[in-house]
């Protein structure tokens, strides 16, 4: 998985970790958008380029095993990454990217992931990410998920 420098179109290898107590410091709710802590009780992963420790965006999510489905509970990049000026394409794909995975390894062909996006970015899901209108939240399933984790996980 790889994300992209927009001004250079140079890739960049990542990785997803799990977000350790150490992080929080670094957190701020300035670059992050939200206060991350109040999540602590919530798997929290961060995305960081291979061989670096600066955090480029942040997934909270919860398993919820009787629906099969995962639910993203806050999705973030750093202030620097979102927007038409952004440093870096990729990132929010490739988390949603992670998410999915796990839930096609806990829920086979019934997985699912689900998020509710704050209004002003709600069509940049369904467009970007072909997310599917589910009442007040967005969904993904299966073959649509096969087809995200195919795009995030080619080296293009």
């Amino acid at each position: 998985m790889k994300i992209v420098e927009i001004l250079t179109s140079e890739s960049y290898p990542i990785e997803i970790l799990p977000l350790e107590k150490s992080d929080y410091k670094s957190i701020t709710k300035t670059r992050y958008f939200f206060n991350w802590k109040e999540e602590k009780d919530q798997q929290i992963y961060k995305l960081v380029i291979k061989g670096d420790n600066d955090i480029l965006g942040l997934i909270s999510f919860e398993i919820i095993p009787e629906e099969w489905r995962i639910h993203i509970r806050l999705l973030t990049v750093s202030e620097e990454n979102k927007g038409k000026d952004k440093k870096f394409d990729r990132i929010a794909g490739n988390l949603i990217c992670f998410v999915s995975k796990i839930a096609v390894t806990e829920f086979a062909e019934m997985a699912c992931i689900s998020l509710k996006p704050k209004t002003a970015i709600y069509k940049h899901y369904v467009d970007k990410y072909k997310m599917n209108i589910t009442g007040t939240t967005l969904s993904l399933e299966v073959p649509e998920i096969l087809n995200l984790i195919k795009e995030y996980e080619s080296d293009y």
